[in-house]
């Protein structure tokens, strides 16, 4: 699905291995955008004499490398907003509480798409409210050898206020937590985690620069599972490629929480646009997936 690599990285070169296999013919769906690459390893199978063809399906292959070729082309990881709701559109009862709006299948569902995931992003407000593990946890993966590579969890935290008995601070899994330039923690309630400063902008971490740091750190794909603010700040900013949408046939009431805070539309035509890219049931529930679609 992508052109063979021609540079040492975690593995030695793919071209090397195809040429000291003695492949004939190499049929190749995308290039590779990356500078240690980028026609390369086309060049190199060539040279060796090896008949080399290029864009068989490279829309397709496009779509499997999208989180690589975002986090290349882009400087930024692809990004998608995993969100369930209510048919009336509410997140949680306005007391906060909102285990579980959907049914066990579409909570299974969402794991695979954690697994798929090079890093799981949530905010302090989710932490403080939720307390999530923020963990891989696949109904079939009971062997260790099976499990996948847990993703990195990031939290965006700007002051420090994660409590000391926070999941996400167990030190069990690869952490991250962002915060501002001038927060310093008050014991050792992080030793377990990486701390990362990110430039504050209008109050609030910066999240293009959240988005810059995890690509540097060689994040591909991230999935958000978030409150309505900070996914809301991330389809404002344009930074969401992706949303994940489960909806559940049940009503919670117009005073419960919404499912994003938006800034308010003075006109119709200014509505977020979305298109469905996929939309199944999964159990009783629906799961949508939709991207943003351009103005």
């Amino acid at each position: 699905t992508l052109e063979p690599c021609a540079h040492f990285g975690r593995t030695p070169p793919c071209a090397d291995a195809l040429i000291a296999a003695g492949v004939a013919r190499v049929v190749i769906a995308h290039a590779d955008p990356f500078a240690g690459v980028d026609g390369r390893g086309t060049a190199k199978l060539r040279e060796a004499g090896i008949l080399v063809e290029s864009g068989l399906m490279a829309g397709a292959a496009r779509e499997i490398n999208r989180g690589f070729l975002s986090r290349i082309e882009r400087g930024r990881p692809w990004l998608r907003v995993k969100l369930a709701m209510s048919l009336d559109g509410r997140t949680a009862l306005a007391s906060g509480e909102s285990k579980w709006i959907t049914a066990a299948a579409a909570r299974a569902d969402v794991q695979l798409w954690r697994a798929r995931s090079s890093a799981i992003l949530s905010g302090i407000g989710t932490v403080l409210a939720d307390d999530p593990a923020l963990s891989v946890r696949l109904a079939n993966a009971t062997d260790a050898d099976m499990a996948p590579l847990p993703p990195l969890r990031v939290i965006l935290d700007r002051e420090l206020r994660a409590p000391a008995t926070a999941q996400v601070l167990d030190g069990s899994l690869p952490t991250l937590v962002l915060h501002g330039a001038g927060a310093r923690p008050i014991d050792g309630r992080f030793d377990g985690v990486e701390l990362a400063a990110v430039e504050i902008r209008q109050g609030r971490l910066d999240l293009s620069a959240v988005l810059a740091v995890l690509a540097a750190r060689g994040v591909n794909e991230i999935q958000v599972e978030a409150g309505p603010t900070l996914a809301g700040a991330l389809f404002a900013a344009g930074l969401v490629d992706e949303l994940l949408l489960y909806v559940a046939p049940v009503l919670l009431g117009d005073n419960a929480r919404p499912l994003l805070t938006l800034p308010a539309l003075g006109e119709m035509a200014a509505r977020w646009k979305l298109g469905v890219l996929d939309q199944r049931m999964i159990g009783a529930d629906w799961r949508l997936l939709l991207r943003p679609l351009e103005a």
